[in-house]
């Protein structure tokens, strides 16, 4: 009984992966509709360690996303490493034309239904 509850459903590994991978194409065009598309209305987003979010709901990761980076002619992230768990989507990103030199982060995507309703940024440091 124990190795049902290990089981994930492919189906549901898909979704997740197919909705991660249509943020981060929005991400790297720079289209916030497309991008805030993505997410749930009650997403909240985490910058670890911190326990509380960063960003609470879809309206305000619009404003962050709007006034904080796609307004960065350089943006861009590539995929280094991607994890898929279930519902979960990790991926090793490597960030470009935010600061003077690239950077690189883990981030969790929580994929519930078709949306993407948590995200956990943790850096290398």
């Amino acid at each position: 009984m124990a190795n049902k509850a290990l089981r994930t459903h492919p189906e549901q590994t898909v979704n997740a992966v197919e909705v991660v991978q249509r943020q981060l194409e929005a991400y790297n065009a720079r289209d916030l509709a497309r991008f805030v598309a993505c997410y749930s209305e009650t997403i909240l987003g985490f910058r670890m360690p911190s326990a509380e979010p960063a960003i609470r709901g879809r309206a305000a990761l619009a404003e962050f996303y709007a006034t904080q980076r796609f307004n960065l002619a350089g943006l861009r992230a590539d995929i280094v490493n991607r994890i898929v768990l279930g519902n979960k989507v990790i991926d090793h990103e490597r960030i470009w034309g935010v600061r003077e030199g690239p950077f690189e982060v883990a981030v969790v995507y929580e994929v519930i239904g078709e949306l993407i309703e948590r995200v956990w940024t943790i850096p290398p440091e």
